[in-house]
């Protein structure tokens, strides 16, 4: 046996005869009866949400809020018009790195999308060409194959139309459509790349879209502490039971079920994806200062949409500061501060048809300083390392080549 075998076997029945008791106490909490999961008090928060979720304590929800409840992800679909492919996805790494699709040919779309900083950039708005500074925080595309609206406003419906638009954006990387499909067919490589991805070697917008987007569907945010404690409720072996279930601390859970109840959060963070995928306005519109983002009116013109953003997913949150649509909070503690106290809330001219109003979902919260330190506690318990490419279960597995 040598010295890396041994090591391993220590580290493995170390853990496992540290969990033997924890193994118990989770058995004993599955086998409970399902109707005291919502009503015992005497039952602890651990072992309430070691029991699937359809027997967690009762969500604090909005009235006409669907009760989406947080989980694990499941595998992404990709569009029948585009569907998966080793060489799409092979293809489309490649052009999101190549800055040769701006006109400067120094940036590309993982410059502002780095794979080290949660795939986002780490600032509070991206430089572009020529080095002028966009007016949003670059989101993060991990998990975006799960999303129906692209950008803060969501004014792209598709990946496919969102691949194309920072491209040609004057202020991002100031490329024209038409200049850089004459550069890609005059590159060998791009050639035979197109035609390993598309069975020929036309080279159009379109294709160019999808072998992005295919790409972009493929970053997929690892498992997390969160996600580990989900899986103790199906898991059969005792040992891996138990550590699966110690994965999240004490603090982390309470923030879990502050997040579902008194902390409101999940009136918008909902779902495997903990978004909505709608629009809301928390008070940050800067309505008719210096930093004015009318947001989603921008896309759909209509005035109770002024101020408006995409509720983003919050896997790796943790991940992708500076938050916010743009880029204003480097300091989480912050933004708990700015939902405890109700949104940020302004007064504004009632006879002005364009005032924002703040979403109803925003409430004061009157949460400790302990309460909010465990919420974020839950935010860290949902932030994994990020991803480090495309997801290795879309290569290994048929049925995750699923199409819509």
């Amino acid at each position: 046996m040598n010295i890396i075998t041994t090591w391993l076997l220590a580290i493995f029945v170390g853990a496992a005869l540290a969990g033997i008791a924890s193994a118990k106490l989770l058995s004993a909490s599955m086998s409970a009866a399902p109707s005291l999961a919502q009503s015992d008090a005497s039952i602890s928060l651990r072992q309430q949400y070691l029991k699937p979720a359809e027997y967690w304590p009762k969500p604090i929800l909005d009235d006409g809020v669907e009760h989406r409840e947080l989980g694990l992800l499941p595998l992404p679909i990709f569009p029948i018009d585009n569907p998966f492919s080793v060489a799409k996805v092979t293809l489309g790494e490649k052009l999101f790195h190549d800055p040769q699709l701006s006109s400067s040919g120094q940036i590309a779309c993982a410059s502002c999308h780095d794979r080290d900083l949660g795939w986002a950039d780490g600032r509070e708005s991206s430089f572009g060409h020529n080095r002028s500074k966009g007016k949003r925080n670059a989101p993060s595309i991990e998990n975006v194959a799960y999303f129906s609206a692209f950008f803060w406003d969501g004014r792209a419906t598709s990946l496919e139309q969102q691949a194309l638009m920072p491209i040609t954006d004057p202020n991002e990387m100031n490329q024209s459509i038409p200049e850089l499909i004459d550069r890609l067919q005059v590159d060998k490589e791009y050639v035979a790349d197109f035609s390993q991805a598309f069975s020929d070697t036309k080279i159009t917008p379109e294709r160019l879209a999808k072998a992005i987007a295919t790409y972009e569907r493929s970053i997929i945010s690892p498992s997390s502490d969160f996600d580990r404690f989900l899986r103790a409720a199906s898991e059969t072996n005792p040992e891996r039971q138990a550590q699966l279930a110690s994965a999240m601390s004490d603090e982390a859970i309470e923030g879990l079920h502050l997040f579902r109840t008194q902390g409101r959060c999940l009136n918008c963070h909902n779902g495997p994806q903990f978004t909505d995928s709608k629009f809301h306005n928390l008070g940050l519109t800067y309505y008719g200062r210096e930093f004015e983002d009318l947001g989603r009116y921008l896309v759909t013109k209509k005035p109770e949409d002024v101020g408006k953003a995409k509720t983003p997913g919050l896997r790796g949150v943790m991940n992708t500061g500076p938050w916010m649509h743009n880029g204003f909070f480097s300091d989480m503690d912050g933004i708990l501060n700015i939902y405890n106290a109700g949104g940020a809330r302004q007064t504004y001219d009632e006879n002005d048809p364009l005032a924002p109003t703040v979403s109803v979902h925003i409430k004061p919260l009157n949460l400790t300083f302990e309460q909010r330190k465990a919420i974020r506690a839950f935010l860290t318990s949902i932030t994994s390392f990020p991803a480090q490419g495309p997801y290795w279960r879309l290569f290994s597995e048929p049925e995750s080549q699923q199409t819509e």
